[in-house]
């Protein structure tokens, strides 16, 4: 082979090589290709190198993609052209609405989101992944230990109720003697459910099984296909196939008296019974596989005749007479994997928190007296039910985007990106308003900064922190960090730019002074509740007011500029191409939810959390009067952190999986929109119904949020993170927590 087809070789399998920070699939890191990619970035940066060194070079870099047609003369052109190589990514897909989402995921002003949007292929998952979907129904070999602590732990939670509320409902059966045969069964599902794992249930059939009458002592499968059959019959030459004998003719199921004795006396307490159960193991999440054995039990198990409920071990299946159908068998109550279990798309943790949702609203709205809980529980169940709605809004986003084009995508994520948030800071001003109560505003503003610090500082210093216990160093593409830290400055500077106003011309009114050196005229004074004087018509409606309106105009026109920078004339930044993956099926990709449910559930989801929002600003005073807790340290991580919780699971995903980039750019991305979208918002909302929202900060959350910026700006500079840098940021951030902890209140609270 050639030089220069070596080259060329080398050049296209670099361009074809995915980027280490694909999006969903883990690479598996070559040693060889690590050491040719030392090597290779050796001879870009090496000074020494001889001319003939980087003229061989040369054609592979100077690519129409990477730089112009013309020979490479200096040391700075294979700098630009290695960062170019290197913000390259290549992102594989099932199917093009997967494909999309992912592409999305890199869009500045998109939500980035880590869940599927449609079904993927169950052919192609995992053994693991295939384990947790299984309906425990087939019984498989089995080689590892029963005694393991979920299933000590399964006996100690669930095994020896049920099993004592079987025995207790067998003596009854027994007691009613046309219920005997179901006293029996109670009796031996009382000894499964003690134990279950490595027993099996079986419906025994009507007709013997095939090899039992041929060789009565064989061992074979229960599957039989037309195609082995006849090996276990006699040749045609032996004579006729007899015809197998069946079981005795029996009263059929439903004409019989015992079972609707059963019915109305032994199967309404296990419905009741085993309903708790597979709820309580379900909520659990790890023990889904006993909830999953509790609801076969009650839907299909107690529903038979109990002469054709056989209970075996796993291994005495094989010498069975009849022909069986396997009903249940389990040998582990828990998968710790179940993590991962969704359901119609949605995690599982998210689907069992959406219950609170009707009990926030339930108790809320009926219980107006505190007669059944008491203010701080609504509290509490109110501000967490809002975390299951912001990730079904965040799925339906997600969702439309998906499957629309950037334009649709950029105006749902807009408007939709921030409505949480934007729904409880206006409840929260409406309700203080009404009630005269200013300290709802400060907490409002303690809210605005304390999602900005958490996401500035908190979620890139724990998705650096665990990113890098995994990966040991991390890179991401420093440019397109660089845009969201350019607008991050814009941003906070100009949120804070009134602040900044106000307190450089602004007068200085305290309530009380007193001479700290004991009547000496030249001693020094100490004020009390000093702050800056807003009621100087001159100052504040002729200067301030006028600044805080023209800012507000102008961050939106950053953001809309921002868009059209990174979506249109410079998407090449982000360079995403995305690799190959297959339809699923005939008529393309099985989205979860098509635009118009996703649409749907966005507006049912707004107005649950409106719901919500009001429920919470209604309840938090009691919070508030709370004398060892500071306002500002509710406001900054309560009340601006709960709502981010499935942002910062995101972001520990995509970290896991070696994609630091978009862990990073899921907190720059909220945090822009904070300043650029959700303020803004709220000063033209005061504009057209005075609150009392003014847009003046405390010196505290001022120079907070100045110092974490730059600071972050400073993390980002090199391109790398591990888990010191995200130790740092998280230390920060719990320092500045305790800043607002024992910072006291606001004026006037």
């Amino acid at each position: 082979m050639s030089l220069s087809a070596a080259q060329s070789s080398y050049t296209s399998s670099r361009r074809r090589r995915p980027a280490e920070h694909d999006q969903d699939l883990p690479q598996e890191h070559d040693p060889q290709a690590s050491l040719d990619h030392e090597q290779f970035h050796d001879r870009l940066t090496n000074p020494t190198d001889t001319p003939s060194t980087h003229h061989s070079i040369c054609p592979a870099l100077c690519t129409t993609k990477c730089m112009p047609a013309h020979t490479c003369q200096s040391h700075h052109a294979y700098d630009e052209s290695w960062e170019e190589i290197q913000s390259k990514r290549t992102i594989r897909a099932e199917n093009e609405v997967e494909a999309n989402k992912l592409v999305n995921n890199y869009r500045f002003g998109f939500r980035k989101w880590k869940s599927h949007v449609t079904e993927r292929p169950f052919e192609v998952r995992s053994e693991v992944v295939k384990e947790l979907y299984s309906e425990l129904n087939v019984i498989k070999p089995y080689s590892g230990h029963l005694i393991t602590c979920g299933n000590v732990a399964y006996v100690l939670l669930f095994g020896w109720w049920i099993s004592l509320a079987y025995f207790l409902i067998g003596l009854f059966m027994f007691i009613t003697i046309t219920g005997v045969p179901y006293g029996k069964l109670c009796l031996k599902l009382s000894c499964y459910f003690l134990w279950p794992f490595g027993k099996s249930i079986h419906e025994i059939g009507k007709t013997l099984r095939i090899c039992c009458e041929q060789a009565p002592d064989c061992e074979c499968d229960l599957e039989r296909t037309e195609d082995d059959s006849p090996v276990l019959l006699p040749s045609p030459t032996d004579g006729p196939v007899p015809e197998l004998p069946g079981r005795p003719l029996r009263t059929p199921y439903w004409h019989r008296f015992s079972t609707y004795v059963w019915l109305l006396l032994g199967y309404p307490p296990l419905v009741v019974i085993h309903s708790l159960a597979c709820f309580l193991s379900w909520i659990l999440v790890f023990t889904i596989p006993v909830s999953k054995m509790n609801a076969r039990t009650l839907g299909i198990i107690l529903l038979l005749a109990p002469e054709d409920v056989s209970v075996t071990s796993c291994t005495q299946r094989k010498h069975q007479i009849y022909e069986t159908r396997a009903l249940l068998c389990c040998y582990q109550a828990t998968n710790w994997y179940y993590y991962k279990y969704t359901v119609d798309g949605i995690n599982v943790f998210a689907v069992n928190l959406l219950p609170l949702v009707i009990v926030a609203i339930v108790i809320g709205y009926i219980d107006r007296e505190n007669q059944y809980a008491s203010s701080d529980v609504k509290f509490a169940i109110a501000i967490c039910s809002i975390i299951p709605l912001s990730y079904y809004i965040g799925m339906g986003i997600a969702s439309i985007s998906a499957q629309s084009n950037f334009a649709v995508g950029a105006v749902v994520n807009a408007t939709f990106g921030s409505i949480t948030e934007l729904t409880f800071y206006i409840t929260a001003l409406l309700r203080g308003h009404r009630a005269a109560n200013p300290c709802l505003q400060e907490v409002v503003k303690a809210a605005l900064t304390g999602t900005l610090l958490g996401c500035i500082l908190f979620i890139p210093g724990v998705c650096m922190i665990i990113g890098g216990l995994k990966h040991s160093e991390q890179r991401f593409n420093s440019r397109s960090t660089g845009v969201s830290a350019a607008l991050l400055f814009i941003s906070v500077g100009g949120v804070f730019a009134p602040t900044l106003f106000s307190k450089a011309y602004g007068s200085l009114v305290c309530d009380a002074c007193t001479n700290s050196s004991g009547g000496n005229s030249s001693g020094a004074f100490v004020c009390h509740n000093c702050h800056y004087d807003l009621n100087n018509g001159t100052l504040f409606r002729d200067h301030v007011e006028p600044l805080v309106y023209t800012v507000s105009a102008l961050l939106p026109v950053a953001y809309i500029i921002g868009l059209i920078f990174t979506l249109k004339t410079h998407s090449h930044i982000y360079d995403i191409h995305v690799g190959g993956g297959q339809e699923n099926g005939p008529h393309g990709a099985v989205v979860h939810w098509s635009r118009w449910r996703s649409l749907v559930i966005l507006i049912m989801a707004t107005v649950l959390t409106s719901a919500c929002a009001d429920l919470a600003t209604e309840h938090i005073q009691p919070i508030l009067n709370q004398p060892n807790v500071s306002q500002y340290f509710i406001g900054v991580t309560v009340l601006a952190m709960v709502p981010e919780i499935p942002e910062i699971v995101n972001g520990i995903q995509f970290a896991l999986q070696n994609n630091i980039s978009l862990s990073l750019e899921v907190g720059s991305c909220i945090a822009v929109q904070v300043c650029m979208l959700q303020i803004p918002i709220l000063v033209l909302f005061n504009a057209c119904y005075d609150v009392g929202f003014v847009l003046l900060f405390s010196d505290m959350h001022l120079w907070a949020s100045m110092f974490s910026v730059i600071l972050v700006n400073y993390i980002f500079m090199d391109g790398k993170s591990d888990y010191f840098q995200g130790t740092a940021l998280v230390v920060v951030y719990l320092i500045l927590l305790a800043m607002y902890f024992f910072a006291p209140s606001p004026t006037g609270c």
